[in-house]
């Protein structure tokens, strides 16, 4: 008689739920990653086309949006966006509540 062979038996289940987890962890840091990204170009246009009163407030909140990323896009949401004012002859952004 020939060498017999033994059928492979199913995965372990603790296997495919640390794959499960470990891609599905890198899968939502990728969405939390993209709609950062999205966040932050969406506020840096938003900044670069209002107006401020002080000319030197636009480039300071620029910077900090530039260069704190995510972060400094949240902050300028919130605190730098109210004080500024679109051009008469853009279009608005439709209101945030």
């Amino acid at each position: 008689m020939g060498p017999t062979t033994v059928p492979a038996g199913p995965p372990e289940a603790a296997g495919i739920v640390f794959m499960v987890l470990f891609f599905g962890f890198y899968a939502l840091m990728f969405l939390f990653m993209m709609a950062a990204m999205a966040f932050w170009i969406v506020a840096l246009i938003d900044c670069v086309r209002r107006e401020f009163a002080d000319p030197n407030e636009k480039i300071v909140w620029v910077l900090v949006i530039a260069l704190a990323h995510w972060i400094g896009a949240l902050i300028y949401w919130f605190v730098g966006r109210p004080k500024g004012t679109m051009p008469t002859g853009a279009k608005q952004p439709p209101p945030t509540h």
